[in-house]
């Protein structure tokens, strides 16, 4: 496993296998995904996804500034390298770049990738600016590795489709590859901020993957609660903890995150669209999680 600091000397490696590859007569299938660090399980099955797809896998390891808001948690943000690096290895990754902020914004960047509409509502809406940091980011990502596919968790389910949107808006050649929140024994959804909580706000925080998998199992079992009951109830459910102090409890079709018919059963809306969204975000003392369900047929993969 290499490790790369410089974007040149990243380009320079791809470069090289992509050659070799060609002199093979094959054509090389590269595999990215994109990290903060502080890895976990969740991270790792990205990792094991995209190394059983793609001849070379590589990881990005970067705490990208201009995502954060200016009282958010940008400086306490957990790093730990070491642990990072090896579970990389454990997991055959081929490449980790980890560039530093001055090597990946030289000057105070004067040009941010942004899409609207879709970064308007959920996390978009009580983070302005958030999702202008990441889709800059990733493009940027992107067009230094220049992968066949990128890979991300969809916990972050409004990442996943506004990276699709905007993959497919601005034509990049690129694969994006969603996959399965990956839990806690208990339920609770990896989080690198999930070190955060105290053992009390932990506890509590089970409130959210209770109550979403239990709409879920109405839903699926053909309970006909609407939109708007359902959303009312799940906000109930939540807010019944008292630790939980709940940012959003949304309900939208997905990936564009279009508003439903509130007084239509969830059960007709999912008949109606491919896939529904179930999307909350809510705080235990100072850490804000999120959760979601992705509503569709059993056993259907989601496609963005």
């Amino acid at each position: 496993m290499k490790v790369f600091t410089a974007i040149s000397e990243l380009k320079e490696f791809l470069k090289f296998g992509r050659l070799a590859a060609i002199k093979e007569g094959k054509e090389l299938q590269v595999g990215l995904v994109p990290t903060m660090g502080y890895l976990h399980e969740g991270h790792a099955s990205l990792l094991r996804r995209a190394r059983t797809e793609n001849d070379l896998v590589v990881l990005s390891i970067f705490v990208n500034p201009i995502q954060f808001g200016p009282n958010e948690d940008l400086d306490r943000y957990p790093r730990d390298t070491e642990r990072d690096l090896a579970l990389a290895e454990h997991e055959g990754v081929d490449a980790v770049f980890m560039p530093s902020v001055e090597e990946m914004y030289p000057q105070p960047t004067k040009t941010k990738v942004a899409v609207a509409e879709l970064t308007s509502k959920l996390c978009g809406a009580s983070r302005p600016g958030h999702f202008d940091g990441v889709t800059t980011v990733v493009s940027k990502l992107f067009n230094i590795v220049a992968p066949n596919r990128a890979y991300f968790g969809q916990k972050d389910a409004q990442q996943v489709a506004v990276v699709a949107q905007m993959v497919n808006d601005l034509n990049f050649d690129i694969e994006i590859v969603p996959c399965p929140i990956v839990r806690e024994n208990d339920g609770l959804a990896l989080s690198s901020r999930n070190v955060y909580l105290s053992a009390k706000e932990r506890e509590a925080a089970l409130i959210l993957s209770r109550s979403l998998k239990q709409l879920e199992a109405d839903v699926y079992s053909g309970h006909t609660t609407t939109v708007m009951e359902a959303r009312q109830q799940l906000t109930q459910k939540i807010g019944s903890e008292p630790l939980a102090e709940i940012d959003y409890v949304e309900i939208a079709a997905f990936p564009g995150l279009t508003p439903l018919q509130e007084t239509n059963s969830l059960s007709s809306e999912l008949k109606a669209h491919a896939v529904i969204l179930i999307a909350v975000a809510v705080k235990f003392g100072t850490t804000r999680l999120i959760d979601n369900v992705l509503l569709t047929g059993k056993g259907e993969a989601i496609h963005v």
